[in-house]
């Protein structure tokens, strides 16, 4: 506790990964807190696996901590560093936002996993209701998040494409235990599957789709009515997600899934204020749409 007339400490957010310049998280944030009243700076920092440890020592003692976003590739160290999870980042063990509370010196983390709220909501917002099947392009920790976006929107089924089925066989267990049946695909299959998708999510990194595209682009006779979302939303778009529009189907953008996310980190980091969550939507699309 704070001697008798000791100012509060400033309040701070940040997001952390490597590299992190990139990130448009700050600039969301801080148009949010504009909109709500919050006086709170949030910053981006560049975190490697080998600092993390030490930098989550340095937020549990430093006063002023609400939270912490989280991108790669530290989203599985951080589920193994805070002291609870909420669901379903507890499944996933997949961590992308961490709730700071009680202050400094013996300050509580808390992990949740806003990425599957952002997939699920940015999915529904173009338009997907209840898919029976989805693909999903890549096995890493987005993908986990990819699964229980799904199986909230109620999908029975999963194809997870994969160039090592190996190192994504964790998704397996998180399938069961969200009650999603998920299949491992060799990557050799990718286009056959996405041809025939409803809904696919490819959670790669830029430009790792596009012999993909180029596949799908030769094929004169691929027209789809379905939905693609790439993680990936610089570029954007992607070669991937402009040769699915070409073909009929409808592209969602990464950052639609990075706002709705965002959103739900805003809500979790400051539970007191009172939010419109689709006002704070449309705040942050301004942000974006004035850089």
């Amino acid at each position: 506790m704070l001697p008798a007339g000791t100012p509060a400490p400033a309040l701070r957010a940040a997001v952390i990964g490597s590299p992190i310049g990139h990130s448009k998280s700050p600039l969301l944030h801080a148009a949010a807190y504009r909109a709500l009243g919050i006086d709170c700076s949030y910053t981006a920092v560049d975190v490697d696996e080998a600092g993390l440890q030490e930098f989550i020592t340095a937020v549990r003692t430093t006063p002023g901590w609400r939270g912490l976003s989280v991108t790669m590739p530290l989203k599985a160290g951080v589920a193994r560093l805070v002291d609870t999870s909420t669901e379903p980042a507890a499944i996933l063990g997949v961590v992308n936002t961490v709730v700071v509370a009680g202050g400094a010196p013996g300050a509580t983390l808390t992990g949740h996993n806003t990425d599957v709220a952002g997939v699920a909501n940015a999915l529904t917002a173009a338009g997907v209701r209840t898919p029976g099947h989805g693909v999903i392009l890549g096995g890493g920790g987005t993908a986990a998040a990819a699964v229980a976006g799904l199986a909230r929107l109620g999908a029975s089924s999963a194809g997870v494409l994969v160039r090592r089925p190996d190192a994504a066989a964790d998704l397996l267990r998180v399938g069961s235990a969200l009650g999603i049946d998920v299949v491992l695909l060799p990557w050799a299959e990718a286009g056959q599957h996405v041809r025939t998708a409803e809904v696919v999510i490819s959670t790669l990194p830029p430009h790792t789709g596009d012999a993909l595209a180029l596949e799908l682009e030769s094929d004169s006779n691929f027209r789809t009515r379905g939905t693609l979302l790439d993680v990936a939303y610089d570029p954007w778009p992607s070669a991937l997600a402009a040769g699915w529009q070409r073909a009929g189907g409808t592209i969602v953008p990464g950052l639609d899934m990075l706002l709705h996310q965002a959103v739900e980190q805003v809500r979790l980091f400051f539970p007191d204020s009172a939010q419109d969550s689709a006002a704070l939507l449309d705040v942050m699309c301004d942000a974006v749409r004035m850089t």
